[in-house]
């Protein structure tokens, strides 16, 4: 048999593998995909506010008289909140002005008495003194004159006292109304119009302040030493959701380890030592993010 005619066949044949070969390294080569980015540390951690939610009581027990505000309203400091039942405390304030307008009159009528028997006591002095009248009685009226200056001193310390009660009143009365201790939102409202409220009753409103948002991320105890104060890092959602990462950098380490309150495991989680890092964001956080929201925090500049 002739080889000479199998030779175009075969060079055909070992082209084709060739060019297969290539076709199979040039696409395992475009398959492979790029190497994920390696950051200092990664962490788990959560949209907070400095100090947390507000929880306000009612100052004093009672009973709920009116509600100014709803979930949802946005409050400024100093404004009403609720009001307890205040006819009780305005009949205590009324009594103590009372009481305190009856001990300045008190005060000012023994101030005139004590003024006027100063007066005839020196004039009998005078008379004695030239021998125009009796010792006995200019001494009998300078001690009446002592005797009502210390009766004056006594009223003016009650009139002093019944001050004090009427601001004690007003002060009472005033605790009967709980207003907002700064400007915040209100997230939850707790009582009802004619409830009865106690300091054992808890909170009555629950504000959201309005301050910057804040990162609390929980840094496991393998990566403390790599994260510093000052290090920029990344912030995302820990929902998985393609978004563009948020910048942020770290204020402050803590010096206490505890176990995880963000893991899900809690064999994990008991066993896993965290501490606490906190970061705020290089621009003004975005509305989306709200107080609790868990995020994935990137430590650090992300190398290839």
């Amino acid at each position: 048999m002739n080889p000479r005619p199998l030779r175009p066949w075969l060079v055909l044949l070992a082209a084709t593998a060739l060019l297969a070969g290539c076709s199979r390294d040039d696409a395992s080569q475009a398959g492979t995909p790029a190497a994920a980015p390696t950051y200092a540390a990664v962490a788990r951690g959560r949209i907070d506010i400095e100090g947390g939610l507000l929880k306000l009581a009612m100052p004093r027990e009672g009973i709920i008289a009116s509600i100014a505000v709803h979930e949802g309203d946005h409050v400024h400091k100093g404004q009403l909140l609720a009001a307890l039942d205040t006819q009780a405390t305005q009949l205590a304030v009324s009594t103590a002005q009372a009481e305190q307008k009856q001990a300045e009159a008190q005060a000012s009528l023994l101030d005139a008495r004590m003024q006027a028997a100063h007066q005839r006591a020196e004039r009998l002095a005078a008379a004695a003194a030239a021998g125009a009248g009796d010792g006995q009685s200019a001494d009998d009226a300078r001690e009446n004159a002592q005797q009502l200056l210390g009766e004056r001193d006594t009223a003016r310390a009650n009139a002093a006292l019944a001050e004090q009660k009427v601001a004690t009143a007003r002060y009472e009365l005033a605790q009967r109304s709980l207003l907002a201790p700064v400007d915040a939102e209100v997230v939850r409202r707790l009582i009802q119009p004619g409830a009865a409220v106690s300091s054992s009753s808890g909170a009555a409103f629950v504000l959201l302040p309005v301050q910057a948002r804040i990162v609390r991320a929980e840094l496991n105890e393998s990566y403390v030493g790599a994260v510093h104060d000052g290090m920029q890092a990344e912030v995302v959602e820990d929902s998985g959701a393609d978004q563009k990462p948020l910048s942020a950098h770290v204020v402050r380490i803590g010096e206490v380890f505890d176990t995880s309150t963000l893991e899900e495991d809690p064999q994990v989680r008991s066993n896993t030592r965290t501490v606490e890092c906190v970061l705020t964001f290089d621009q003004p956080a975005p509305a989306s993010l709200r107080i609790g929201q868990r995020v994935l925090v990137r430590f650090g500049t992300p190398k290839n």
